[in-house]
């Protein structure tokens, strides 16, 4: 395994958040390619404007709140609105600038590009 993988650290188990919700550590699958590497995070029920990614000072934070829709007099339930927080150790050969994320259906993609200098580049060899 490369040392420029980023580190992900697991916080396990549940803790209280102030608001007395459940925080979880959503499941976290993390690639690498020569161009980048590619944090997906299962988030479900988070809504763009309940998510937040911040990289600061070689951490990158991923906190979402799933928040309830309101689709009547709750007769059963078995799941309940929680909040998720995750954090990861990133590499120097990421460019920070250049950090992208994405949320559809419930994963976020986050695309973290290296930084040229780390990508392997293939050298002409000349004849003669």
């Amino acid at each position: 395994m490369s040392e420029n993988v980023p580190v992900v650290k697991r916080e396990e188990g549940l803790r209280q958040t102030i608001k007395g919700r459940p925080v979880v550590s959503p499941l976290v699958d993390v690639f690498e390619n020569k161009e980048e590497y590619l944090l997906i995070a299962d988030l479900p029920g988070v809504a763009p404007e309940n998510l937040g990614i911040r990289l600061d000072k070689g951490e990158l934070a991923v906190e979402g709140t799933w928040s309830e829709e309101e689709k009547g007099s709750v007769l059963a339930r078995e799941y309940r609105p929680i909040d998720f927080r995750r954090t990861f150790l990133v590499p120097d050969a990421v460019d920070p600038e250049r950090i992208t994320a994405r949320l559809a259906n419930g994963v976020l993609k986050v695309h973290l590009p290296k930084v040229d200098a780390v990508k392997p580049r293939r050298i002409e060899v000349k004849v003669g």
